[in-house]
């Protein structure tokens, strides 16, 4: 029997009809993950053909883009919040999701948050799966084996109405890092050294498998932030094979097979690691040794340096130069040092427990600079909970930092969390596109510890020099 790699398994457990030269396959979703955004259109569409869902059990829904991240009291305090479209696609999603018989996890839920933290958290998100979501961090999903990937809203009426969807088989790319972390760099900067490495366009058209020591090494938490970023690099999905790692995270969950399920299931989730003769279409290796924290310097995500270096020098393209005149980034000077308006914690990237922790442990016993806004986002509710039975909200609140409701929030600024004119952020999201944050917003990625580090000395720092005081 022909080798094959993780995708190719999940692939093939999932074709319904084989792809042809005329059309492409026909894949069945085990998992339709939802939220207010990329929903109404499709649900008007299937309400104007006549059309039910077709597994509304299959369908999860939850609110996250557009939603307030400061208590509210009651549906009406929306307007108010985040404004009358985002409010407006809110009451849409619970409408929508209570007559198609669809589960939502709505302001009363205590499950409710970021769609991309709270699969995994609930144990729906499994090995082997097939997820689809309006999102194009579904890759996140891939960090348990499963081949997650965004789609557009048409798509989701596709799976709305089908629980299928049309799509032509990605090739596979290799990701192989090695070596052991350095003290202050963390899962964010791995993944910001792969998009460095291979560009933004370097993994168009493939499905990129992690593998290696180093991501053996992670737990779950990093390998989510991982994967999360694989669409930063062109790529279709990213995926990392399940192991033990994976099993003792998903044991226990709410969602997640129990009993004599539980012990089918692993048995089957341990089948599905690539075969060690799997051939790939293309490899690239990473050491993470020589690994120092990364931070963006333009406007899409390959556009990144570490911490201690400068600039690359102009040469003379037009949109590099752009970029940096957008920044106000100069070619060839260091990014280190220079002063920082905003902080964003958050995100589906960067908000889960472990990533509060390492914000937690350059925030403590240190204050906010002054003149720097600090906001501090759980992934969802769960988190948030966590957190505050850790007390690491009284570290942030006690350093002059906001601590918030859960939501996807400054990552993309649609409920009102934004970024000034001409500010610049340091942000623990996945994305740093002009105007991502704000309209006129500059936005620099990086790691919890990173952007915990620019709060508290106003300026871009490196972490590892607060780590060793």
């Amino acid at each position: 029997m022909t080798a094959r790699s993780l995708f190719e398994k999940v692939w093939d457990d999932h074709q319904v009809v084989a792809e042809s030269a005329d059309a492409p396959a026909v894949l069945y979703i085990d998992l339709h993950l939802i939220h207010e955004v990329t929903t109404p259109e499709a649900f008007t569409v299937l309400k104007s053909r006549g059309l039910a869902l077709r597994r509304p059990d299959l369908t999860l829904a939850t609110l996250d883009h557009s939603t307030p991240t400061v208590p509210i009291r009651s549906l009406a305090d929306l307007d108010g919040l985040v404004g009358k479209a985002a409010a407006n696609q809110i009451r849409v999603m619970i409408d929508n999701s209570h007559d198609a018989g669809v589960r939502m996890l709505g302001f009363d839920s205590d499950q409710r948050g970021i769609v991309h933290v709270i699969g995994p958290e609930l144990g729906i998100t499994q090995p082997g799966m097939t997820i689809v979501c309006g999102d194009s961090h579904t890759s996140t999903h891939g960090a348990f084996g499963a081949l997650g990937f965004g789609i557009g809203t048409t798509e989701v009426g596709h799976v709305l109405a089908t629980q299928c969807l049309l799509q032509r088989k990605p090739k596979t790319l290799a990701v192989t890092v090695n070596g052991q972390l350095n003290r202050g760099v963390t899962a964010k900067d791995i993944i910001l050294g792969i998009i460095g490495k291979i560009g933004v366009s370097g993994g168009t058209g493939h499905v990129i498998e992690y593998r290696g020591s180093a991501i053996s090494a992670l737990s779950m938490d990093e390998r989510m932030t991982i994967c999360n970023m694989s669409i930063e690099g062109g790529a279709r999905a990213g995926m990392i094979a399940p192991d033990d790692t994976t099993f003792e995270y998903l044991a226990g969950r709410p969602m997640a097979p129990a009993g004599a399920a539980w012990d089918a299931a692993v048995r089957r989730w341990r089948t599905l690691p690539s075969d060690p003769d799997a051939r790939f279409d293309r490899e690239v290796v990473l050491d993470v040794a020589e690994l120092a924290p990364m931070i963006t310097f333009g406007t899409n995500p390959g556009m990144v340096i570490p911490i201690d270096a400068p600039v690359p020098a102009d040469t003379g393209n037009t949109s590099f130069r752009k970029s940096l005149q957008y920044m106000g980034v100069d070619a060839g000077k260091p990014m280190l040092g220079r002063a920082v308006d905003v902080v964003f914690i958050g995100s589906c990237t960067n908000a889960r427990l472990s990533d509060l922790r390492q914000a937690a442990s350059i925030f403590a016993g240190r204050r906010v600079s002054d003149g720097v806004r600090v906001m501090i986002v759980p992934g969802s509710q769960a988190v948030k909970k966590q957190a505050e039975a850790e007390g690491l909200d009284r570290i942030f609140t006690a350093a002059g930092a906001q601590w918030r409701e859960s939501g996807c929030s400054m990552c993309l600024g649609m409920n009102g969390d934004t970024v000034g004119r001409g500010e610049l952020c340091v942000s623990t999201s996945n994305r740093n596109f002009e105007g991502r944050q704000g309209i006129g917003a500059r936005t620099v990625l990086a790691s919890p510890l990173t952007a915990a580090a620019a709060a508290v000395t106003g300026r871009i720092s490196d972490p590892r020099e607060l780590l060793a005081s």
